[in-house]
């Protein structure tokens, strides 16, 4: 099954550097053309009257205040982003700075935002029409019964793969399961940052550490996987099979993660 998601994504990926070499072009251009003098505030006017600051400080502690309530309301264990403004995104970190990090409770409150995100579920019902399609996992069968044995064999993919790689080891191991975009340099320097990520890792002090958690989240997701295939699916060898495809979706995430705000901005300025 997770072999379609590498296949989804690669022609999207492709178009990546053209997004992001497109944006980085009308940034540039944006710079040089809306270059405007500079207005010249005599010296009289640049320090606020008192009654100016206290009506500031005013406005400022009300600001405050309705800023701490709404944030009160929202969940703090991730964004609100969405990949092509439908997958979710909610554990991708942008301008990173003086970031918190995640207790027990919000490692676990991403996971379950992204793995049972509404988007999920026709999503997982797309992989799964393809792998019936092409008769991946012959051994379920085709029909109504076939097609619902392949929607629940990769919905709990997502869930063993999501909560062992996002939650329950960065948990036991301390580790940030959250990606952190590096979002300025040169395309080649930022996509091997993307790729590293899988390697390389933020523990919750911010110190850099082995990403355990990818590897053997995604190692123990692969082998609890073996336990509801059926066939000939449930030896080492896939095991493996599966383990290093998920290894690779993760790091194609990874790409569309770092350079989703580049096509985002693309997007935008071609609408």
């Amino acid at each position: 099954m997770r072999k379609f998601l590498l296949l989804a994504i690669i022609p999207v990926l492709f178009c990546v550097p053209a997004f992001a070499q497109q944006a980085q072009q009308q940034q540039t251009v944006a710079d040089t053309s809306t270059s405007e003098p500079q207005m010249i505030i005599p010296p009289h006017a640049q320090e606020p009257t008192t009654a100016q600051k206290k009506d500031s400080t005013k406005a400022g502690q009300a600001q405050a205040g309705a800023t701490s309530s709404a944030s009160g309301s929202k969940s703090v264990a991730g964004s609100n982003d969405r990949l092509f403004f439908a997958l979710p995104n909610f554990g991708t970190v942008e301008n990173a700075e003086n970031i918190k990090p995640l207790t027990t409770k919000q490692k676990f409150d991403l996971q379950w935002r992204s793995t049972f995100d509404p988007v999920e579920f026709p999503y997982v019902g797309l992989l799964a029409g393809i792998s019936q399609a092409t008769n991946n996992d012959p051994g379920y069968g085709q029909g109504a019964a076939g097609y619902g044995k392949r929607y629940g064999a990769a919905f709990l993919d997502s869930i063993d793969e999501n909560f062992m790689v996002g939650a329950i080891y960065p948990t036991l191991l301390r580790e940030d399961p959250r990606y952190y975009q590096m979002g300025k340099g040169g395309f080649i320097h930022r996509t091997g940052y993307s790729i590293s990520r899988i390697f390389v890792t933020r523990t919750d002090s911010g110190k850099t550490t082995f990403n355990f958690s990818e590897v053997l989240g995604s190692a123990t997701a692969a082998s609890i996987g073996s336990t509801y295939r059926v066939g000939d699916e449930r030896h080492v060898g896939d095991v493996a099979s599966d383990w290093a495809t998920q290894i690779g979706w993760d790091t194609a995430s990874n790409l569309l993660k770092e350079f989703w705000p580049d096509i985002r901005r693309g997007l935008h300025r071609n609408s």
